[in-house]
C-alpha cells in the first residue's frame, strides 16, 4: 500500500532495490529521467518496510539502482540515487 518495488536481489553483499523505467521515444525524456525524487522518496519507503518485514539488519548494505530502457538501448545505473528520508 505505500508503493512497489520492481525488483530486488543482491549485487554481492548489497542488497539492491531496482526500479525499471522504459521509454519508446524521448519525447518525454528519458526512462532514467522519470525517476524523480517523489519516486525515489517512495521507494526508500517501501525498502524500509521490505526490510523491517524480513528481519534485515541496519547494517545490510543497501543501494537503489535505476535499470532505464530507451528504445532498445539499455542503461544500468548502479547506485543510482541515495536514501531518502
Amino acid at each position: 500500500r505505500f508503493g512497489e518495488i520492481d525488483l530486488i536481489g543482491y549485487d554481492g553483499a548489497y542488497l539492491v532495490f531496482f526500479e525499471i523505467k522504459y521509454r519508446k521515444t524521448a519525447q518525454c525524456g528519458t526512462a532514467a529521467e522519470a525517476v524523480t525524487k517523489g519516486k525515489q522518496r517512495t521507494i526508500c519507503r517501501v525498502s524500509d518496510y521490505y526490510r523491517l518485514q524480513r528481519g534485515i539488519g541496519e547494517f545490510t548494505p543497501i543501494r537503489y539502482d535505476v535499470i532505464g530502457i530507451d528504445k532498445d538501448e539499455i542503461q544500468w545505473i548502479k547506485n543510482a540515487f541515495d536514501y531518502i528520508r
